[in-house]
């Protein structure tokens, strides 16, 4: 549950850190303050492991990290970004993102819980 916390709070900070004020002609520390927390979630991203390797979940356990691979891949291109794209279209981009990353740490949590519930005996 600790890696999850730990996403909560990157996804947060990572909000906050778009919705600063900008300076227009000085954006350089929010792009700086941008990346630092995109560098946090891709961190999250990394450290996510395997919920079911085995069993009726394997498969979606297999979907869930393509899926995370796909997150990684857009991030590191979000990223890779930073400082050339328009802020407004990149703010944008990486809202976006954000969205999709929640979806698919909500998928995680239901995987998790399906496999909890199978090995509790779930109802029948």
């Amino acid at each position: 549950m600790t890696a999850t916390i730990a996403m909560h709070s990157a996804l947060q900070e990572l909000n906050q850190a778009l919705d600063a004020p900008r300076v227009q002609g000085a954006l350089g520390p929010w792009r700086k303050a941008v990346s630092e927390r995109i560098a946090f979630v891709r961190d999250c991203l990394n450290r996510e492991g395997p919920v079911a390797s085995e069993g009726w979940l394997a498969d979606r356990s297999k979907l869930m990290a393509r899926e995370r691979h796909s997150l990684l891949d857009r991030v590191l291109t979000v990223s890779a970004r930073m400082e050339q794209s328009e802020v407004d279209l990149l703010r944008m981009e990486i809202k976006r993102l954000m969205v999709d990353i929640n979806h698919h740490v909500q998928r995680l949590h239901d995987l998790a819980y399906d496999d909890v519930e199978m090995e509790v005996g779930g109802s029948e």
